[in-house]
């Protein structure tokens, strides 16, 4: 992101009210309505459902300097889901009617906003791709591919929330991740993944 719209964000959340969550607190119940816009200043937060079965759907992790729920308060939708703190966070909250007046008055703030939304849909139908194909090797180097471009190497995550990203148990998430070790494209421990090779492993999509 660039400095100036960072400098701006800033300026305009710290205005309102400075909050701090532990690790797995939420900051947001599904199909509560959100007490306004969180800008997430430091931590990481992730978005999900949860399935009937009772499974954590992971549909999007937020990192340093986002702000959210943007939907709802754009579109006027209802939140359908839960946000929260994957490590210690801080944030602060303004209220929804402030966010969309100083996102109207900033075109660059909401030409930020939405090269993000694009870069996120281009991730979710990259991830929608790979699951209609039903090949559990696919889908576990699209999640890794799609958290590298985000967040860079290594990468803080568990083989559970791997699985719970991309629809498969955590088995075979494991049994999989072996195979790219073996091929030498990451290396993992310690719930950290080591990319060492993401033209390698875009190949092994077909992408290259």
């Amino acid at each position: 992101m660039d400095n100036k719209i960072a400098k701006k964000l800033e300026e305009f959340f710290t205005q309102f009210k400075h909050q701090v969550y532990k690790k797995k607190e939420l900051l947001i119940r599904a199909d509560d309505n959100p007490s306004g816009i969180f800008y997430l200043k430091k931590g990481f937060v992730k978005e999900y459902a949860i399935s009937k079965k009772g499974d954590e759907l992971v549909v999007n992790i937020f990192k340093p300097i986002s702000f959210f729920p943007m939907s709802w308060a754009i579109n006027n939708t209802k939140n359908m889901y839960f946000f929260e703190a994957v490590t210690d966070v801080e944030v602060w909250r303004a209220p929804k009617e402030n966010t969309i007046e100083f996102v109207k008055n900033n075109p660059d703030v909401l030409y930020d906003l939405l090269g993000r939304v694009y870069k996120g849909t281009d991730g979710i139908l990259m991830r929608m791709t790979y699951l209609m194909a039903g090949n559990a090797y696919a889908r576990l180097i699209t999640e890794i591919i799609i958290h590298a471009k985000r967040f860079g190497s290594p990468l803080k995550i568990s083989e559970k929330d791997l699985a719970a990203q991309s629809g498969m148990t955590r088995e075979t998430v494991s049994r999989e991740m072996k195979m790219l070790k073996v091929k030498g494209l990451v290396a993992f421990e310690k719930n950290t993944i080591i990319v060492k090779n993401l033209g390698g492993l875009e190949e092994e999509l077909g992408l290259l």
